[in-house]
């Protein structure tokens, strides 16, 4: 989708579908038709309001759902038409940093079990070599090594996070989606992680596609941003470039939300309110499916749906009104 042709592709993702079936002849669009390239090194924030299909997206990417249609290449191999051994093989490659903290960990292993789970499966390291890692893992995430004899309900949110992502990297990927990974966290840690991310990737060279609904964070960390509608790409451009010239109004619209910190800023921002209930993703109608929320929708906007076309140099945007 970028222009930018001197970067190495790892992630291709075509015209990606997630269909789950809900009832008799009804069908939830959860993702329906995104396509997207992920650059080795870089990381993508991916952005939308809850429900709006993002964490499916990013699980059908890694695999953990089954793509109604579409394709998703690693390295040029689509990942969802791999045998058990090369399924295998890919998740050495590619692992997923969860949203909560709290369930994503097993209360009953300890934090040393936890993030040895990996290294057993793949059978990468044994006894005393095992153990080492385990506690290298524990440093390289800002915790102690005497953690890992202890349980996740010893520690806090942000601790616990940690420790999933110390999990991630216990198999040496080069490839993690990051799924909401700081919103069940106060907003004092929230930082913490991110950095400590930011500071991961450089260290290690990881490629991250990052999910999120708070903008400013995915300001923060990302080299480009994809922002997703009930289950579609709008607007798709650089980070600076979203930010500084947003053109689909849902974008619009979501930035303008963001507070700003210098009081009297914040007053004289204005506000563009998004009015009206979110359609249902069940059989959606023709046309935009912002088109009912949108105050400039146009009669094509009802009965027609836009296509992500490129306005200018690597910004794409889907919307009737934008040329």
């Amino acid at each position: 989708m970028s222009n930018n042709k001197d970067k190495e592709i790892l992630i291709q993702v075509k015209d990606l579908k997630k269909y789950f079936k809900v009832g008799r002849n009804q069908v939830l669009k959860a993702v329906d038709g995104v396509s997207f390239n992920i650059y080795k090194g870089e990381t993508l924030g991916l952005v939308g309001e809850s429900g709006c299909g993002k964490t499916t997206c990013g699980k059908t990417v890694m695999g953990l759902y089954d793509a109604t249609e579409g394709e998703v290449l690693f390295n040029g191999v689509d990942i969802h038409k791999l045998g058990k051994k090369e399924k295998k093989e890919f998740t050495k490659s590619a692992q997923i940093i969860f949203q909560d903290p709290y369930s994503s960990l097993n209360p009953r292993m300890t934090v040393g079990d936890i993030i040895g789970e990996g290294i057993d499966i793949h059978k990468l390291y044994s006894g005393e070599q095992r153990q080492d890692k385990i506690y290298e893992l524990l440093t390289t995430v800002g915790l102690n090594k005497e953690h890992a004899s202890r349980f996740p309900h010893e520690f806090s949110g942000g601790q616990r996070q940690r420790i999933g992502i110390a999990r991630a990297l216990a198999i040496e990927p080069n490839f993690i989606v990051c799924d909401e990974p700081i919103s069940a966290l106060d907003v004092s840690i929230q930082a913490q992680v991110v950095n400590l991310l930011i500071e991961l990737q450089r260290k290690k060279n990881l490629t991250y596609l990052f999910i999120a609904h708070d903008l400013s964070m995915v300001k923060h960390i990302s080299d480009r941003v994809g922002v997703m509608y009930l289950g579609s790409l709008v607007e798709f451009t650089t980070s600076d470039m979203l930010y500084d010239n947003p053109m689909h109004p849902y974008t619009k619209a979501l930035l303008s939300a963001i507070p700003i910190a210098d009081p009297n800023s914040e007053k004289q921002k204005r506000r563009i309110p998004i009015e009206g209930e979110i359609p249902s993703p069940i059989n959606p109608k023709p046309g935009c499916k912002f088109a009912s929320r949108c105050s400039e929708a146009k009669d094509i906007c009802k009965k027609e749906m836009p296509k992500l076309v490129e306005v200018s140099k690597e910004h794409f945007v889907a919307c009737h009104l934008i040329k």
